[in-house]
């Protein structure tokens, strides 16, 4: 019975490490997309979807420090340690789950990668953009005494960054 809800823990993990992946590949489309608009919304179902997983971890944890014990193992023991002490056909399921977790994870961690790159991409554009405009400002100048610019030119500022 343990070793069962053990892997039904494992399987709502899975599902919930799939969907993170979904999500993050939609705000990845989000940020290539230049739809800055809806970042935030993408970004906060991330946000969520993690939550879950914490949640997910926490019973995992537990389900499976039950499980240790009944195999006579000291609590901590990793999901592989477990199965390879567990009966078939329990040891090739339990190996299964970790070997998918180790596939999703990768593929999370590449994907937030990139992520993190088109987002630090998309932040250097904006300031050298802003930089660009500075020339444009009105400032003040080592004395202390107002600057004016020499080019009072208009300058149009998309938002959306």
């Amino acid at each position: 019975m343990a070793l069962a809800r053990l892997s039904d823990v494992l399987w709502k993990e899975r599902h919930l490490l799939e969907l993170l992946l979904f999500k993050l590949e939609e705000e990845q489309l989000v940020l290539t997309s230049g739809r800055t608009r809806w970042l935030g919304h993408a970004t906060r179902e991330v946000e969520t979807v993690l939550e879950q997983i914490r949640d997910a971890e926490l019973g995992r944890s537990v389900e499976a420090d039950e499980v240790a014990a009944l195999l006579g193992m000291e609590p901590g023991a990793s999901l592989l340690e477990i199965s390879q002490h567990a009966p078939p056909p329990w040891d090739e399921l339990l190996r299964a789950h970790r070997d998918a977790f180790v596939t999703l994870t990768a593929e999370i961690g590449q994907l937030a990668d990139g992520n993190r790159e088109l987002l630090a991409m998309s932040h250097r554009a904006t300031q050298e953009t802003l930089m660009t405009m500075q020339d444009t400002v009105q400032t003040y100048d080592v004395q202390g005494m107002a600057s004016t610019p020499h080019d009072r030119s208009a300058q149009l500022l998309d938002r959306s960054f």
